[in-house]
């Protein structure tokens, strides 16, 4: 990803790609990059000149095979709990770049509302949206009024009226029989 930044930013033409990339390559990688040039020559295969090519490459030789399966795995157990509304946002973008995933933005906001806590899912879902953004936004919206409501309930059940007056009765009663008896 950082090396597609750099050949967009300074505008790489496609035959400067793979030696500039290549060119990078230090220790292991160089080793790796020599070895399959050998081995394509001896082959008699063409020379790797496109970058999607070298990209293909080295996802085979440094990614496992099991790596994608356990990507979507993830991807599809995916769900908020304890994470912030944006954090869960985040890890589930990640999920989907990772895992080379475009859909529909109809089908991105299905896949972000199935993982979405359901006290939060209850109430976006009764209100309009136009996209995933408003969505998001309407779902931190109710995680703040959540979290408020939930910090206005613990703090006034620290102090209970009733609870006051009966200690405080008790403790008069007691005041009363020490000094009148």
């Amino acid at each position: 990803m950082k090396v597609e930044q750099i050949f967009t930013c300074h505008q790489v033409g496609e035959e400067r790609k793979v030696p500039l990339a290549t060119l990078a390559f230090q220790g292991q990688a160089m080793y790796w990059w020599t070895a399959l040039v050998r081995e394509r020559r001896l082959h008699n295969d063409p020379p790797i000149t496109y970058w999607n090519d070298l990209r293909s490459a080295m996802r085979r030789r440094h990614i496992p095979s099991y790596y994608s399966k356990e990507l979507m795995d993830k991807l599809q157990r995916l769900q908020q709990k304890n994470m912030s509304v944006e954090k869960y946002r985040q890890k589930m973008e990640l999920y989907l770049m990772r895992a080379g995933i475009r859909e529909e933005e109809r089908l991105t906001i299905a896949r972000f509302l199935s993982g979405i806590n359901f006290e939060i899912r209850d109430r976006v879902e009764l209100l309009p949206y136009r996209d995933l953004d408003d969505l998001v936004q309407l779902c931190i919206r109710v995680e703040q009024q959540i979290l408020r409501k939930s910090f206005k309930n613990t703090n006034s059940k620290s102090y209970n009226k009733e609870k006051h007056k009966r200690e405080g009765s008790s403790t008069l009663r007691y005041l009363r029989q020490l000094f009148y008896t």
